[in-house]
């Protein structure tokens, strides 16, 4: 996951380029903001104020991410969060949800205490 500026086509566009292969088949709802792609991926739209399933029906990963991650910001942080440490707030969540069924917990704090050594310190600066 990562904080993009904006839905416009040059902030999404830059996000796509950057973290999926070309030619990957690529599914979207109806948003403008995804148009140039097409000469890039295997694009698949659902125009979902045409479509006669809800959202949720038909795109029920990115619900339940959002679903998710809306809960623990507000459950977690209580709704006080800062916009500038959003992205750490997102690589966060991307970390829990990730693991979040794995059976061994020794091997998530070993994965944990993996990333800690190798992450520079957020400080007040950056």
């Amino acid at each position: 996951m990562r904080h993009v500026p904006d839905a416009s086509a040059k902030s999404l566009g830059a996000f796509v380029r950057e973290t999926i292969v070309a030619k990957s088949v690529l599914c979207t709802d109806g948003w403008r903001g995804y148009y140039g792609l097409s000469n890039e991926y295997i694009h698949h739209q659902t125009i979902l104020s045409s479509s006669d399933d809800f959202a949720h029906v038909v795109m029920p990963g990115v619900h339940q991410v959002d679903s998710l991650l809306k809960r623990w910001l507000l459950g977690t942080h209580q709704g006080a969060f800062a916009k500038e440490h959003l992205q750490s707030y997102l690589e966060e969540f991307t970390f829990r949800f990730n693991r979040r069924t794995s059976h061994s917990r020794g091997q998530l704090f070993h994965r944990l205490m993996e990333q800690a050594v190798v992450t520079p310190p957020v400080t007040q600066e950056n």
